[in-house]
C-alpha cells in the first residue's frame, strides 16, 4: 500500500529476503536510485531528492535489515554486498524501471559496483566512500584506513552509537535524530554478515568491475574521510572514469552528500546531465 509525505510516494515492495520501503518522487524523468551505507536509511539523501525531484526520477530504498524494510527471513543469504545487489535489482524490475543511473554511498556504491556484473539496465555510477577492492581480507584492508571495526560489529552499545555516527557522518554535519534511530534499528546481524562476505575468498573482485566498467563511473568522495585510502582509489586503472579523475571535495568527510550538499548535488547534477 502506497502513502505519500512530502510530494513523495512511499511504498514497500515484497522480494525473496525482505519487505523493501522505498521512496519515489514519480514523474517521468530519468530514473535515479540512490543506495545508503550501513546502518544508514533512505532519509538521508534528503538534500538530493529535494534537488532533483521534479527534473528526475528519484527512487531510494532501505536495504534489508535497515530504517523501514524488514529484516532478512535469510540473514546469512541475504546479508552481502552481491546479495543486496541482487534484492535492489529484484525491486527496481518489480517498480519496471528499464534504465537507471545510481549513486551508492560507502556499501551503497559496494552494491552498485555489485550490480555492474549483474544489471545492464544501469546506464551510470557514482560512488563515494566506496573503495573498489579485490578478493581476500589483505585486499580488502588495501582500500580502506585502519579503524573499520564497528563497520562488522553486531552489537552496539551507546557509546559505539555515538562513534559510528561521529565517523560515519562527520563531527561537524548535522545529527538529526533520524540518523541515530537508523543506527540503533538495524539488524546486527546486516553488519556481521556483510563485513564476513566482505573478506571472505568468495566475494566479488569489486576492482576488475570498477577498471572494466563500460559505463561511466563517477568517484566524488571527502577530503577528510577517516575510512577510505584515497592513494588507492587515485591509483587504479579505470577504463571509464567520468571526467578523468577521483573528486575529493575539501573539508569533508565520508558523507559529502549529507554533511555539504552545497557542494556535493552541483557534482552530482553535472553527471547527471551525461543521460
Amino acid at each position: 500500500m502506497a502513502t505519500t509525505r512530502n510530494n513523495i510516494n512511499l511504498y514497500n515492495i515484497k522480494t525473496r529476503y525482505a519487505g523493501i520501503s522505498v521512496s519515489d518522487s514519480g514523474g517521468n524523468g530519468l530514473p535515479v536510485l540512490l543506495i545508503h551505507g550501513n546502518s544508514s536509511c533512505k532519509e538521508v539523501f534528503l538534500h538530493q531528492i529535494n534537488q532533483l525531484k521534479g527534473k528526475y526520477r528519484v527512487l531510494a530504498l532501505d536495504l534489508p535489515g535497515h530504517g523501514l524494510s524488514s529484516n532478512a527471513t535469510e540473514p546469512r543469504q541475504a546479508y552481502s554486498m552481491l546479495a543486496y545487489a541482487h534484492t535492489v535489482i529484484e525491486a527496481l524490475e518489480k517498480i519496471g524501471i528499464n534504465r537507471v543511473v545510481v549513486f551508492g554511498w560507502s556499501l551503497g556504491g559496494h552494491i552498485g559496483l555489485e550490480m555492474l556484473a549483474l544489471f545492464p539496465k544501469m546506464i551510470g555510477l557514482m560512488i563515494c566512500g566506496t573503495p573498489p577492492v579485490s578478493v581476500g581480507a589483505d585486499n580488502v584492508a588495501l582500500g580502506f584506513r585502519p579503524g573499520l571495526g564497528l563497520a562488522g560489529k553486531a552489537e552496539f552499545t551507546e557509546e559505539d552509537v555515538k562513534n559510528f555516527v561521529s565517523d560515519t557522518y562527520g563531527v561537524n554535519a548535522p545529527q538529526d535524530p533520524f540518523i541515530v534511530e537508523a543506527v540503533v534499528r538495524t539488524d546486527g546481524l546486516a553488519r556481521q554478515y556483510m563485513f564476513e562476505a566482505f573478506l571472505s575468498p568468495q566475494a566479488t573482485d569489486q576492482t576488475l568491475l570498477a577498471e572494466t566498467s563500460e559505463i561511466p563511473l563517477a568517484i566524488v568522495n571527502g577530503a577528510h574521510d577517516p575510512y577510505i585510502n584515497f592513494d588507492y582509489i587515485a591509483g587504479l586503472k579505470y577504463r571509464n572514469l567520468w571526467q578523468g579523475k577521483v573528486f575529493n571535495l575539501a573539508g569533508i568527510g565520508h558523507a559529502p552528500f549529507w554533511e555539504a550538499p552545497e557542494l556535493f548535488n552541483p557534482v552530482l547534477v553535472e553527471f547527471l546531465k551525461e543521460f
